[in-house]
């Protein structure tokens, strides 16, 4: 089952009953970390959100001028509110090139294995020559010690269940949202996959240069739960 627009805006929905604060500010620190060491005046971040990436990094680099596309265009929509130059638009309908291009918090792993090379080819014709592209992946580790089990959180009109497995490369994840609405609740319920890609096989499809493969470990454990990849186009 591919990740359709519908369960895109669903995670829209329950974006802010997920979000853990503590492992979003490491991760964006090893972003600004590593882009410091950048020279670029335009980025593009594929799959923003609602904005929460691009905001803080324009703070870091206030004279980039940057642009965030998602699939969802809830999302997209928030991140407008916000005064962000958004765009709900897939990654290959794009106009335009960027010195850097950045997917964050495992944009990649929803991408099945047959879209890789697609992908790829679409970061290669939107990066300028010598352009970086700067993305996360989530490790074997990752999924089947961190990401896998059940989930419940409530807010004051909202329950959320999740219930994840990982099996053979696929990771899903069950959402199952309850609104109140009046004296009742409305039930929405969608299935969202991600796909374990090991750095060597993205590296080898995307056919540029690895410049950094950083091991990552956001949740307080011993063995690294993502990987910061940094890939330049020739």
């Amino acid at each position: 089952m591919a990740n359709s627009t519908d369960s895109l805006d669903l995670y829209a929905r329950v974006e802010d009953m997920l979000e853990n604060e503590e492992a979003i500010a490491s991760l964006y620190g090893y972003y600004y970390e590593t882009l410091s060491e950048c020279t670029f005046d335009s980025l593009l971040d594929v799959g923003c959100g609602s904005g929460a990436y691009l905001t803080a990094l324009l703070q870091h680099f206030p004279n980039v001028k940057a642009k965030g596309i998602d699939l969802s265009p809830v999302m997209a929509e928030r991140a407008r509110a916000k005064g962000l130059d958004a765009e709900a638009v897939d990654l290959c309908e794009l106009d335009g090139t960027f010195d850097v291009i950045t997917a964050v918090f495992d944009m990649v792993n929803y991408l099945p294995p047959q879209a890789l090379e697609g992908f790829f080819s679409c970061i290669r014709d939107h990066l300028n020559d010598g352009g970086c592209f700067l993305f996360d992946v989530n490790t074997r580790y990752g999924f089947e010690s961190v990401a896998v089990g059940a989930y419940i959180v409530e807010d004051e009109t909202r329950f959320l269940a999740i219930d994840s497995d990982f099996d053979n490369g696929r990771y899903e994840a069950k959402f199952d949202l309850f609104e109140r609405e009046e004296e009742c609740y409305r039930r929405s319920s969608q299935t969202i996959e991600q796909f374990y890609h090991t750095p060597e096989t993205l590296e080898s499809v995307s056919q540029m240069k690895l410049l950094a493969k950083e091991p990552l470990s956001l949740y307080g454990f011993d063995e690294a739960d993502k990987f910061l990849m940094v890939l330049q186009k020739n």
